[in-house]
């Protein structure tokens, strides 16, 4: 029970942050709508939440390798909470583009201290990191619920509404940082050689993997309208599904693992998401959504997996690999999704999402060139 409160209690300290990773995507309809954006234009609004991400994590990551920064997680919350309040305020493109990198940062910041203070208190349990990193999941799904009434009641003016989750957040992580009792880096991990080819591979994987979920993330609402109709309350109805369904594959993921290993249950999972994506994209009518939720599930089942297989990969670098595997690879899908924005507006939507079969089969395949790490 002493390990379950700290894990709960930055479970929802983690939903609290990443909900600004889901609500990135959730304001793009408004945002063609209101401001009359185009496909490309959107996806750098995405891009821009994710690129300095993806630039500045890996420092934070060797920075929580050498002290603890536990007073980072509940500063970085709040700074991806303000990114998403200015977000709407700005009147032109580049205000707003900068009000999301703004929140990029802040999730950068986040992520690799709040992975290593999660194994440290879960012992490195597969379950245990699946119960935080599930609250990532719970964040992004309750996004468009937050964002799609309060912004089609009042239009982008009310983003700065949208902070209260970040000082909700930063309020409960000072109640774990109280409850848990921190190891100091170089402590907590277990001792053994680092494995950067393979978790070189895991890499690969998990960047195939972010190109695919942020891409749905982003263009999911826009194309739910374009086949079921209802413009952007389907929309909303849609990342819904992808979020909520994806906080229960991760959670699944966790259980599999511990029955079938971690890595038979990746490839298996990437497996499964492959002929899910293709019906996605390509069958008509209200099976729409059922091909969604199976999407979701599919692709979010070895999310955790990642972290601990990185985290074991790179024994001496927790923090490191905390961050690259819970956040980096989470984030460097935004930097693909102008080119998916490109296609789309030099030919389909459903062409530039069809492309994202071909990377979840390539998770799938290349899940073959990685082993089960040895225990330590």
């Amino acid at each position: 029970m002493r390990k379950l409160r700290p894990i709960a209690l930055m479970a929802v300290g983690h939903a609290c942050v990443d909900v600004y990773q889901g609500c990135v995507p959730a304001l793009v309809p408004f945002l063609v709508a209101e401001r009359g954006l185009g496909y490309v234009a959107v996806s750098g609004i995405t891009l821009a939440a994710t690129l300095l991400s993806s630039v500045v994590q890996p420092v934070f990551g060797v920075l929580t390798d050498r002290r603890s920064l536990a007073w980072l997680i509940p500063v970085a919350m709040t700074t991806a909470g303000l990114g998403i309040a200015l977000l709407g305020v700005g009147q032109t493109y580049w205000l707003s583009w900068l009000a999301a990198a703004l929140s990029g940062l802040g999730v950068a910041a986040y992520h690799p201290e709040a992975a290593r203070m999660a194994r440290a208190v879960s012992g490195g349990s597969h379950v245990g990191m699946s119960w935080f990193s599930v609250g990532g999941n719970v964040g992004f799904a309750l996004a468009p619920v937050l964002v799609t009434p309060l912004i089609a009641a009042g239009g982008l003016s009310l983003t700065p509404l949208l902070i209260v989750p970040a000082l909700v957040g930063a309020a409960i992580t000072q109640l774990a940082l109280r409850s848990a009792r921190l190891v100091a880096p170089g402590k907590s991990e277990q001792p053994g050689a680092d494995d950067w080819s393979s978790f070189l591979r895991l890499s690969a994987i998990m960047i195939c993997r972010s190109i695919v979920f942020v891409g749905l993330g982003t263009f999911i609402a826009l194309y739910a309208g374009q086949r079921v109709g209802g413009g952007t309350t389907t929309g909303g109805i849609a990342l819904f599904v992808l979020f909520a369904c994806g906080a229960l594959g991760t959670l699944l993921g966790g259980r599999f693992a511990t029955h079938y290993g971690r890595v038979r249950t990746l490839r298996t999972s990437y497996a499964v998401a492959v002929p899910a994506i293709a019906g996605l994209v390509f069958v008509p009518g209200p099976t729409f959504f059922g091909f969604l939720a199976v999407t979701a599930v599919a692709m979010s089942i070895p999310f955790s997996l990642h972290v601990t297989l990185g985290q074991d990969f790179l024994p001496s670098r927790v923090g490191t690999a905390g961050g690259m595997t819970l956040g980096l690879a989470v984030s460097i899908g935004g930097v693909a999704t102008p080119v998916l924005g490109t296609i789309a507006e030099h030919t389909s939507l459903r062409l530039a999402l069809s492309t994202l079969i071909v990377l979840a089969l390539g998770c799938s395949l290349a899940g073959y060139s990685i082993a089960e790490p040895a225990a330590t």
